[in-house]
């Protein structure tokens, strides 16, 4: 039988899963004292907190009393989709209106460079992490299916998180189907990042403070990787409005599994 793991597909972590399934299970518990929490999933206080903030926060459990009470799952869960139903649409709308914006404002465009080589491509990339004062907000389709490139933190990233810039990041739900690429993400997530995990992500883009964005971009014959700069300017306004909708959807990125590693910084 298929082990049962309906709260991680959307993006809760393995413990907020454990606790609302032994909570069902087991009914009314408190994570007050270390033998309830034994009981209720074996982890750890501060992790086990954490899971119940997630389920709180999506209305799964309610407390009363100190103790956590699960609640039936078909209304919130369809409230859920409903709400993410909606929130895609106006995604894809945006991304609609974008789209044309920029078929008609890119031909011979101050504010846009394309970078048509691989390296080039690399180079604009760490720039970003370089450069930014404040804020990086990057989206990530994840890994391509087919692709044998071995995932590795991005050159510059863990440099500018050491040094407090703030990260935003939201992942491909493919991530979580890839353990490299994952463990690759709890890495910055260990050193500072706020990620978040979305099905469907179709851009590849950091965004440098509010001061330019780099959009990746596979060349036509998918033999290298080209770039698109994008400095102040209308474009840049709707690409970061793009990426707010997608926080906005998006779900924490679960944490790993006690016991587990993370892959190599490269």
């Amino acid at each position: 039988m298929r082990e049962l793991r309906p709260l991680q597909a959307l993006g809760l972590s393995a413990t907020a899963e454990a606790a609302y399934l032994a909570l069902v299970e087991q009914g009314p518990q408190t994570v007050a004292e270390p033998a309830d929490r034994s009981a209720l999933v074996g982890s750890p206080l501060e992790c086990l907190q954490y899971a119940v903030a997630e389920l709180s926060d999506i209305g799964l459990v309610s407390r009363a009393d100190g103790r956590l009470t699960a609640q039936p799952p078909r209304a919130v869960l369809e409230a859920v989709a409903e709400r993410r139903a909606r929130e895609s649409r106006i995604a894809h709308e945006s991304a609609t209106v974008l789209s044309r914006f920029w078929l008609d404002h890119t031909s011979g465009s101050s504010y846009v460079e394309v970078v048509d080589s691989s390296h080039r491509h690399v180079a604009v990339q760490e720039r970003v992490h370089d450069e930014a004062v404040a804020e990086v907000r990057g989206l990530s389709i994840g890994p391509v299916g087919g692709s044998d490139r071995v995932p590795e933190v991005s050159p510059g990233t863990l440099d500018a998180l050491d040094r407090g810039i703030a990260y935003r990041v939201v992942y491909g739900a493919e991530i979580l189907q890839d353990p490299k690429a994952l463990a690759v993400a709890h890495v910055c997530v260990d050193r500072g990042e706020q990620a978040r995990v979305l099905p469907g992500v179709a851009l590849n883009v950091l965004v440098c403070d509010d001061r330019f964005a780099v959009v990746g971009v596979t060349a036509p014959d998918r033999t290298g990787h080209h770039s698109v700069v994008v400095q102040p300017s209308g474009l840049l306004d709707g690409l970061i409005g793009v990426f707010e909708s997608y926080w906005q959807m998006a779900v924490p990125l679960p944490r790993p599994a006690r016991g587990s590693r993370a892959g190599p910084v490269r």
